[in-house]
């Protein structure tokens, strides 16, 4: 039996397999998710399950994305040839996610959200902070196999700490999409479009009110 591919094997088993140079801020950890996850999601899946391994290819995907400085270390996609996009939005290649950072390509601009005026690194310090405790995500419905595969998803956490000058309220804020991935042979992802209303969630941090429009 030939040995399970290695994004295929989870962040754990990616992050032992990488260089420490290749990490922006040294070595990322997940205890608090594997601690927290257990106890906070909604659906369960078997570990080899379909949705399980949809699941843990995603999860690799955002840790290397987020904390992997290189596009050409990923080992989740085809890096050459990927792409993405939010909402039949413009298309961002791997070297766009690595030079602009991953949440202001998928929230991109807003009445709630100025991607324009973040970099990589204050997009992640905004939400991190916004978000002590951990922002998580898990599969809840694969609708479609390989090639393509469409899958529902949900994101979570607990509004504890300031988003851009709003109190938190202390709140589990939830959000929840779809997204399409096309997946090459070994499973690693070629493109993927996602399909979300990020002003939904945003709103939540802000009341309802737009940062836009909030005084400096």
């Amino acid at each position: 039996m030939s040995e399970t591919q290695l994004w295929l094997q989870g962040r754990s088993a990616v992050v032992a397999a990488a260089d420490s140079d290749e990490w922006r801020d040294g070595v990322p950890d997940y205890d608090l998710s594997h601690e927290v996850m257990p106890r906070q999601r909604t659906h369960h899946f078997d570990p080899d399950s379909l949705e399980a391994v949809v699941e843990r290819i995603v999860q690799v995907f955002e840790m290397e994305v987020s904390h992997k400085k290189d596009p050409a270390t990923w080992v989740s996609m085809v890096t050459e040839r990927f792409r993405t996009n939010v909402n039949g939005g413009p298309w961002a290649t791997a070297a766009d996610i690595a030079e602009i950072g991953s949440y202001n390509i998928l929230i991109g601009d807003s009445v709630f959200y100025r991607s324009g005026q973040e970099t990589f690194d204050s997009s992640h310090r905004v939400f991190h902070k916004a978000f002590p405790g951990g922002f998580f995500w898990e599969v809840l419905e694969v609708v479609s196999p390989p090639p393509v595969v469409t899958f529902k998803w949900r994101h979570w956490g607990v509004f504890e700490g300031e988003y851009h000058g709003f109190a938190p309220s202390g709140r589990t804020i939830e959000m929840y999409g779809v997204s399409i991935a096309k997946l090459a042979d070994d499973l690693r992802l070629l493109e993927v479009e996602h399909y979300y209303d990020p002003n939904a969630f945003l709103g939540e941090l802000t009341g309802g009110c737009p940062v836009a429009h909030r005084d400096s």
